[in-house]
């Protein structure tokens, strides 16, 4: 059986963390599927179409990474029907793994053969947070130590756009 991960999140926008918590996961697993989720909760700066484009970028030089989109259903179904063995989640404080904790029992009740691997960002990433490079960004401020340069320009493109309304 090969070693393979799916890491999903929003992704809103991809941020330098996640693709630390990516290149990670790739030193653990064979395989790695970033897997956008569509969260019909959460209000989002950049269309699943915009995110996609965005991390398919990010990670274009990266070995055995794919990316696809979860339009809807169950995360352990995507994961059973990709051949994953594990769930990688990116952990920045204990707030975000009471959350995940919760989500990992919830999968592993689902599709007991899955593991729920948490992986925690280098330290320099350990406060960026999505929400937050949206906001800033948006405000004006410089987010480019916190992503990619072509997500840093996808958000600069959006806030031209915003400030154009």
């Amino acid at each position: 059986m090969s070693r393979k991960a799916i890491y999903p999140g929003t992704f809103d926008p991809f941020t330098n963390g996640h693709l630390d918590v990516l290149e990670r996961a790739l030193n653990i697993f064979e395989q790695v599927d970033v897997v956008l989720a569509e969260n019909s909760q959460k209000q989002t700066l950049f269309s699943v179409d915009e995110r996609l484009e965005m991390v398919t970028e990010v990670v274009r030089d990266l070995p055995n990474v794919n990316v696809d989109v979860l339009h809807d259903g169950l995360l352990a179904d995507y994961a059973r029907q990709a051949g994953a063995n594990a769930i990688v989640r990116g952990v920045r404080q204990v707030k975000d793994f009471e959350y995940e904790f919760q989500m990992s029992l919830l999968n592993r009740h689902l599709y007991p053969e899955v593991t729920t691997v948490f992986l925690m960002p280098n330290v320099k990433y350990t406060y960026v947070a999505s929400t937050i490079i949206r906001e800033v960004s948006m405000l004006g401020g410089d987010v480019s130590k916190f992503v990619h340069p072509y997500v840093l320009d996808q958000l600069l493109q959006k806030r031209a756009e915003r400030r154009a309304h």
